[in-house]
Protein backbone atom coordinates (compact mmCIF):
# COMPACT_ATOMS: atom_id res chain seq x y z
CA UNK A 1 0.00 0.00 0.00
CA UNK A 2 1.17 3.27 -0.74
CA UNK A 3 1.91 5.73 1.76
CA UNK A 4 -0.32 8.86 2.19
CA UNK A 5 1.35 12.27 1.09
CA UNK A 6 1.14 13.10 5.05
CA UNK A 7 2.99 10.18 5.69
CA UNK A 8 5.59 11.26 3.02
CA UNK A 9 6.01 14.73 4.33
CA UNK A 10 7.03 13.00 7.78
CA UNK A 11 9.42 10.85 6.76
CA UNK A 12 10.95 13.16 4.37
CA UNK A 13 11.63 15.33 7.49
CA UNK A 14 12.51 12.80 9.81
CA UNK A 15 14.98 12.09 6.89
CA UNK A 16 16.58 15.17 6.77
CA UNK A 17 16.88 15.56 10.66
CA UNK A 18 18.91 12.08 10.78
CA UNK A 19 21.03 13.47 7.83
CA UNK A 20 21.93 16.47 10.61
CA UNK A 21 21.71 14.29 13.24
CA UNK A 22 24.88 11.98 11.57
CA UNK A 23 26.72 15.66 11.32
CA UNK A 24 26.63 16.76 15.05
CA UNK A 25 27.86 12.85 15.64
CA UNK A 26 30.64 13.03 12.59
CA UNK A 27 31.52 16.59 14.62
CA UNK A 28 32.00 14.32 17.99
CA UNK A 29 34.05 12.37 16.72
CA UNK A 30 36.06 13.95 14.15
CA UNK A 31 36.76 17.49 15.18
CA UNK A 32 39.87 19.35 16.15
CA UNK A 33 38.02 21.68 18.35
CA UNK A 34 37.92 20.04 22.02
CA UNK A 35 35.34 22.51 23.70
CA UNK A 36 31.80 23.08 23.51
CA UNK A 37 30.85 24.89 20.06
CA UNK A 38 28.80 26.76 22.36
CA UNK A 39 31.00 27.99 23.91
CA UNK A 40 31.18 31.80 23.26
CA UNK A 41 34.29 32.66 24.86
CA UNK A 42 36.01 29.80 22.12
CA UNK A 43 33.66 29.55 18.85
CA UNK A 44 33.78 30.47 15.78
CA UNK A 45 30.45 31.33 14.27
CA UNK A 46 30.98 27.97 11.65
CA UNK A 47 31.28 26.06 14.41
CA UNK A 48 28.37 27.26 16.11
CA UNK A 49 25.85 26.83 13.72
CA UNK A 50 27.33 23.35 12.82
CA UNK A 51 26.07 22.44 16.03
CA UNK A 52 23.18 24.76 16.75
CA UNK A 53 21.45 23.23 13.03
CA UNK A 54 21.59 19.96 14.91
CA UNK A 55 19.75 21.39 17.95
CA UNK A 56 16.44 21.00 15.61
CA UNK A 57 16.91 16.98 15.17
CA UNK A 58 15.54 15.77 18.82
CA UNK A 59 12.49 17.74 19.09
CA UNK A 60 12.06 16.96 15.24
CA UNK A 61 12.04 12.91 16.56
CA UNK A 62 9.94 13.23 19.31
CA UNK A 63 6.98 15.47 17.37
CA UNK A 64 7.08 13.24 14.69
CA UNK A 65 7.03 10.34 16.29
CA UNK A 66 3.59 11.43 17.84
CA UNK A 67 2.09 12.73 14.67
CA UNK A 68 3.43 8.79 13.37
CA UNK A 69 1.31 7.29 16.01
CA UNK A 70 -1.73 9.31 15.55
CA UNK A 71 -1.97 9.05 11.83
CA UNK A 72 -1.53 5.52 11.97
CA UNK A 73 -4.86 5.22 13.72
CA UNK A 74 -6.33 6.26 10.20
CA UNK A 75 -4.34 3.18 8.68
CA UNK A 76 -5.92 0.29 10.69
CA UNK A 77 -4.47 0.83 14.25
CA UNK A 78 -7.18 0.85 16.90
CA UNK A 79 -5.89 2.90 20.47
CA UNK A 80 -5.34 -0.67 21.90
CA UNK A 81 -3.02 -1.73 19.40
CA UNK A 82 -1.40 1.86 18.96
CA UNK A 83 -1.31 1.62 22.69
CA UNK A 84 0.35 -1.99 23.06
CA UNK A 85 2.60 -1.07 20.20
CA UNK A 86 3.60 2.19 21.60
CA UNK A 87 4.40 0.72 24.99
CA UNK A 88 6.32 -2.38 23.69
CA UNK A 89 8.45 -0.32 20.95
CA UNK A 90 9.25 2.01 24.32
CA UNK A 91 10.59 -0.78 26.29
CA UNK A 92 12.73 -2.30 23.64
CA UNK A 93 14.21 1.33 22.54
CA UNK A 94 15.00 1.55 26.36
CA UNK A 95 16.49 -1.73 26.10
CA UNK A 96 18.64 -0.78 23.40
CA UNK A 97 19.69 2.68 25.14
CA UNK A 98 21.48 0.83 27.89
CA UNK A 99 22.76 -2.21 25.42
CA UNK A 100 23.69 -1.38 22.03
CA UNK A 101 23.23 2.38 21.83
CA UNK A 102 25.77 2.62 25.34
CA UNK A 103 28.25 0.46 23.34
CA UNK A 104 28.61 2.25 20.44
CA UNK A 105 29.13 5.49 22.15
CA UNK A 106 31.82 4.02 24.28
CA UNK A 107 33.53 0.38 22.89
CA UNK A 108 33.62 -0.32 26.55
CA UNK A 109 33.04 -3.51 27.55
CA UNK A 110 32.90 -1.73 31.34
CA UNK A 111 31.33 0.96 32.04
CA UNK A 112 31.11 3.11 34.75
CA UNK A 113 28.37 5.27 33.32
CA UNK A 114 25.56 4.76 31.36
CA UNK A 115 24.05 7.96 29.17
CA UNK A 116 20.26 7.87 29.38
CA UNK A 117 20.14 9.91 26.13
CA UNK A 118 17.87 10.56 23.10
CA UNK A 119 16.64 6.94 22.57
CA UNK A 120 15.89 6.07 26.44
CA UNK A 121 13.82 9.05 26.41
CA UNK A 122 11.91 8.19 23.17
CA UNK A 123 10.98 4.92 24.82
CA UNK A 124 9.80 6.41 27.71
CA UNK A 125 8.01 8.85 26.37
CA UNK A 126 5.97 6.21 24.10
CA UNK A 127 5.45 4.53 27.06
CA UNK A 128 3.95 7.37 28.50
CA UNK A 129 1.60 8.06 25.17
CA UNK A 130 0.84 4.58 25.20
CA UNK A 131 -1.27 5.81 27.89
CA UNK A 132 -1.99 9.35 26.82
CA UNK A 133 -4.00 8.09 23.83
CA UNK A 134 -7.32 7.04 25.86
CA UNK A 135 -7.71 10.61 26.69
CA UNK A 136 -9.49 13.18 24.36
CA UNK A 137 -6.84 14.97 21.81
CA UNK A 138 -7.69 18.66 23.67
CA UNK A 139 -6.49 17.23 26.90
CA UNK A 140 -3.47 15.85 25.52
CA UNK A 141 -2.65 18.93 23.83
CA UNK A 142 -3.37 20.37 27.27
CA UNK A 143 -1.45 18.40 28.95
CA UNK A 144 1.78 19.02 26.38
CA UNK A 145 1.60 22.49 26.51
CA UNK A 146 1.36 22.57 30.53
CA UNK A 147 4.89 20.15 30.31
CA UNK A 148 6.39 22.45 27.64
CA UNK A 149 5.39 25.79 29.03
CA UNK A 150 5.52 25.40 32.74
CA UNK A 151 8.17 22.82 33.70
CA UNK A 152 10.90 26.24 33.63
CA UNK A 153 9.08 26.95 36.84
CA UNK A 154 10.96 24.51 38.27
CA UNK A 155 14.44 25.40 37.38
CA UNK A 156 15.50 26.13 40.57
CA UNK A 157 14.42 23.02 42.40
CA UNK A 158 17.18 20.19 42.35
CA UNK A 159 17.57 16.58 42.46
CA UNK A 160 19.44 17.26 45.81
CA UNK A 161 16.78 19.18 47.22
CA UNK A 162 14.38 16.52 47.90
CA UNK A 163 16.30 13.76 49.42
CA UNK A 164 15.28 10.04 48.42
CA UNK A 165 12.78 11.66 45.54
CA UNK A 166 16.07 13.19 44.04
CA UNK A 167 16.67 10.61 41.60
CA UNK A 168 13.24 10.65 40.38
CA UNK A 169 13.24 14.67 39.99
CA UNK A 170 16.35 13.82 38.01
CA UNK A 171 14.77 11.32 35.36
CA UNK A 172 11.67 14.03 35.10
CA UNK A 173 13.80 17.71 35.18
CA UNK A 174 17.28 17.81 36.19
CA UNK A 175 19.15 15.47 34.30
CA UNK A 176 21.75 15.21 37.39
CA UNK A 177 23.82 12.63 37.54
CA UNK A 178 22.78 9.36 39.71
CA UNK A 179 24.86 7.44 41.36
CA UNK A 180 24.12 3.74 41.67
CA UNK A 181 26.93 2.28 43.12
CA UNK A 182 30.38 3.42 44.01
CA UNK A 183 31.10 2.50 40.46
CA UNK A 184 28.55 2.57 38.69
CA UNK A 185 26.64 6.22 37.65
CA UNK A 186 23.81 7.49 35.39
CA UNK A 187 23.69 10.20 33.75
CA UNK A 188 19.71 11.03 32.53
CA UNK A 189 20.89 14.19 30.59
CA UNK A 190 17.44 13.63 28.65
CA UNK A 191 15.21 14.55 31.28
CA UNK A 192 11.48 13.12 30.18
CA UNK A 193 8.90 15.50 31.65
CA UNK A 194 9.59 18.19 28.63
CA UNK A 195 10.13 15.33 26.03
CA UNK A 196 7.14 13.55 26.65
CA UNK A 197 5.41 17.13 26.37
CA UNK A 198 6.50 17.28 22.74
CA UNK A 199 5.39 14.03 21.75
CA UNK A 200 2.13 14.54 23.16
CA UNK A 201 1.99 17.59 21.51
CA UNK A 202 2.88 15.74 17.94
CA UNK A 203 0.25 13.20 18.66
CA UNK A 204 -2.15 16.14 19.38
CA UNK A 205 -1.83 17.35 15.94
CA UNK A 206 -2.15 14.63 14.01
CA UNK A 207 -5.95 15.43 12.93
CA UNK A 208 -3.84 18.81 11.30
CA UNK A 209 -2.31 16.65 8.85
CA UNK A 210 -5.11 14.97 8.04
CA UNK A 211 -7.27 18.30 6.86
CA UNK A 212 -5.88 17.88 3.02
CA UNK A 213 -2.64 19.02 1.52
CA UNK A 214 -3.60 23.12 1.45
CA UNK A 215 -5.35 23.73 4.21
CA UNK A 216 -2.59 21.25 6.68
CA UNK A 217 0.03 23.43 5.12
CA UNK A 218 -1.78 26.78 5.88
CA UNK A 219 -2.23 25.02 9.63
CA UNK A 220 1.40 24.02 9.88
CA UNK A 221 2.60 27.26 8.53
CA UNK A 222 0.68 29.44 10.86
CA UNK A 223 1.48 27.43 14.08
CA UNK A 224 5.27 27.19 13.15
CA UNK A 225 5.50 31.11 12.78
CA UNK A 226 3.09 31.32 16.26
CA UNK A 227 5.86 29.52 17.80
CA UNK A 228 8.81 31.30 16.10
CA UNK A 229 7.68 34.63 16.95
CA UNK A 230 6.92 33.38 20.70
CA UNK A 231 10.58 32.23 20.63
CA UNK A 232 11.70 35.74 19.70
CA UNK A 233 9.53 37.90 22.15
CA UNK A 234 10.53 35.76 25.10
CA UNK A 235 13.99 35.95 24.80
CA UNK A 236 14.34 39.16 23.67
CA UNK A 237 12.32 40.03 27.24
CA UNK A 238 14.95 38.13 29.15
CA UNK A 239 11.84 37.56 31.30
CA UNK A 240 10.95 33.62 31.13
CA UNK A 241 12.15 30.06 28.94
CA UNK A 242 16.12 29.60 29.94
CA UNK A 243 17.92 29.65 32.68
CA UNK A 244 21.00 31.36 30.82
CA UNK A 245 19.72 34.92 29.86
CA UNK A 246 21.20 36.38 26.64
CA UNK A 247 23.37 39.36 26.99
CA UNK A 248 24.79 42.06 24.63
CA UNK A 249 28.58 40.67 23.65
CA UNK A 250 31.83 42.19 22.09
CA UNK A 251 30.41 42.35 18.45
CA UNK A 252 26.45 42.14 16.72
CA UNK A 253 27.59 39.16 15.34
CA UNK A 254 28.52 36.93 19.32
CA UNK A 255 25.40 38.91 19.94
CA UNK A 256 23.36 36.88 17.80
CA UNK A 257 25.15 33.67 18.37
CA UNK A 258 24.30 34.57 22.53
CA UNK A 259 20.30 34.97 21.84
CA UNK A 260 20.22 31.97 19.93
CA UNK A 261 22.12 29.72 22.55
CA UNK A 262 19.82 28.43 24.40
CA UNK A 263 19.40 25.51 26.67
CA UNK A 264 19.35 22.22 25.34
CA UNK A 265 20.13 19.72 28.56
CA UNK A 266 17.45 20.07 29.80
CA UNK A 267 15.47 21.45 27.00
CA UNK A 268 14.09 24.55 27.99
CA UNK A 269 10.35 26.08 26.43
CA UNK A 270 12.72 28.87 24.53
CA UNK A 271 14.89 25.95 23.31
CA UNK A 272 11.81 24.17 21.71
CA UNK A 273 9.73 27.22 21.01
CA UNK A 274 12.64 28.57 18.95
CA UNK A 275 12.89 24.22 16.98
CA UNK A 276 9.63 23.33 16.97
CA UNK A 277 7.92 26.15 15.15
CA UNK A 278 10.71 25.83 12.37
CA UNK A 279 9.90 22.29 12.22
CA UNK A 280 6.65 22.41 11.86
CA UNK A 281 6.98 25.32 8.79
CA UNK A 282 9.21 22.63 7.25
CA UNK A 283 6.63 19.84 7.55
CA UNK A 284 4.38 22.33 5.94
CA UNK A 285 7.19 22.65 2.96
CA UNK A 286 7.36 18.89 2.63
CA UNK A 287 4.00 18.29 2.35
CA UNK A 288 3.65 17.94 -1.70
CA UNK A 289 4.36 16.09 -3.87
CA UNK A 290 8.10 14.70 -3.29
CA UNK A 291 11.21 15.64 -5.64
CA UNK A 292 13.88 13.80 -6.21
CA UNK A 293 15.89 15.49 -3.26
CA UNK A 294 12.48 14.76 -1.24
CA UNK A 295 12.99 11.04 -1.97
CA UNK A 296 16.95 11.22 -1.07
CA UNK A 297 15.88 11.60 2.42
CA UNK A 298 12.40 9.72 2.49
CA UNK A 299 15.07 6.66 2.48
CA UNK A 300 16.47 7.64 5.71
CA UNK A 301 13.12 8.77 7.56
CA UNK A 302 11.70 5.70 6.91
CA UNK A 303 14.19 3.39 8.76
CA UNK A 304 15.25 5.99 11.60
CA UNK A 305 16.02 3.28 14.37
CA UNK A 306 18.26 1.12 11.41
CA UNK A 307 19.92 4.33 10.65
CA UNK A 308 20.58 5.96 14.20
CA UNK A 309 22.17 2.31 15.35
CA UNK A 310 24.29 1.38 12.33
CA UNK A 311 25.57 5.55 11.35
CA UNK A 312 26.98 5.43 15.64
CA UNK A 313 29.02 2.21 15.14
CA UNK A 314 29.97 2.97 11.54
CA UNK A 315 31.02 6.40 13.00
CA UNK A 316 32.95 5.68 16.13
CA UNK A 317 34.41 2.35 13.90
CA UNK A 318 35.86 5.05 11.61
CA UNK A 319 37.25 6.97 14.17
CA UNK A 320 39.50 4.00 15.25
CA UNK A 321 40.72 3.11 12.31
CA UNK A 322 41.75 7.18 11.24
CA UNK A 323 43.24 7.48 14.49
CA UNK A 324 45.36 4.74 13.99
CA UNK A 325 46.09 5.79 10.73
CA UNK A 326 47.10 9.04 12.47
CA UNK A 327 49.45 7.73 14.71
CA UNK A 328 47.56 7.21 17.42
CA UNK A 329 47.12 3.82 19.64
CA UNK A 330 43.30 2.27 18.80
CA UNK A 331 43.23 1.78 22.42
CA UNK A 332 42.85 5.68 22.80
CA UNK A 333 39.31 5.42 21.28
CA UNK A 334 37.95 2.45 22.70
CA UNK A 335 35.85 5.13 25.13
CA UNK A 336 33.36 8.21 24.68
CA UNK A 337 34.60 11.06 22.16
CA UNK A 338 35.13 13.31 24.91
CA UNK A 339 37.91 11.10 26.13
CA UNK A 340 39.94 11.25 22.76
CA UNK A 341 42.95 12.51 22.83
CA UNK A 342 43.49 16.17 22.89
CA UNK A 343 46.32 16.07 19.55
CA UNK A 344 43.61 14.12 17.51
CA UNK A 345 41.02 16.11 15.18
CA UNK A 346 40.74 17.86 12.08
CA UNK A 347 39.19 21.39 10.83
CA UNK A 348 35.61 21.90 10.15
CA UNK A 349 35.43 21.60 6.73
CA UNK A 350 37.42 17.72 6.77
CA UNK A 351 34.39 17.37 9.32
CA UNK A 352 32.31 18.00 6.57
CA UNK A 353 33.74 16.33 3.62
CA UNK A 354 33.52 12.98 6.49
CA UNK A 355 29.93 13.70 7.35
CA UNK A 356 29.06 13.79 3.42
CA UNK A 357 30.74 10.56 3.10
CA UNK A 358 29.22 8.88 5.75
CA UNK A 359 25.78 9.72 4.52
CA UNK A 360 26.71 8.43 0.83
CA UNK A 361 28.18 5.44 2.15
CA UNK A 362 24.85 4.44 4.26
CA UNK A 363 22.17 5.18 1.76
CA UNK A 364 22.27 2.14 -0.27
CA UNK A 365 21.89 0.14 3.06
CA UNK A 366 18.81 2.30 4.26
CA UNK A 367 17.54 1.86 1.36
CA UNK A 368 17.93 -2.01 0.90
CA UNK A 369 16.50 -2.32 4.75
CA UNK A 370 13.68 -0.11 3.90
CA UNK A 371 12.71 -2.36 0.76
CA UNK A 372 12.55 -5.46 2.92
CA UNK A 373 10.93 -3.33 6.19
CA UNK A 374 7.90 -2.21 3.62
CA UNK A 375 7.45 -5.84 2.33
CA UNK A 376 6.33 -6.71 5.99
CA UNK A 377 7.69 -10.17 5.23
CA UNK A 378 9.62 -9.62 8.77
CA UNK A 379 6.80 -7.77 11.52
CA UNK A 380 9.02 -7.66 14.19
CA UNK A 381 11.47 -5.22 11.50
CA UNK A 382 8.41 -2.96 12.65
CA UNK A 383 10.95 -2.42 16.02
CA UNK A 384 13.68 -1.48 14.00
Amino acid sequence: MARPARWEAVDALRGVVMVLMALDHVRDHFTDAHFSPTDLTHTTAALFFTRWVTHFCAPAFFLLAGLGASLSLGRGKTRSTLAFYLVTRGLWLMVLEVTVVSFAWTFDFTPTMYELGVIWALGCSMVMLGGLVYLPRALIAAFAVLLIGGHNLFDALRAEDLKAWGPLWAFLHTGEDIALTSTLTIDPFYPLVPWVGVMALGYALGPVLEKGAPRSRRLLLGLGMILTAAFVLLRVSNAYGDPVPWSAQPSALVTALSFLNTTKYPPSLLFLLMTLGPTLMALALFDRTPGLLTRFFIVFGRVPLFFYLVHLYFIHGLAVGVGYLSGFDPRAFLTLFVSFPEEYGFSLPVVYCIWIGVVVMLYPLCRWYGAIKASRAYQALGYL
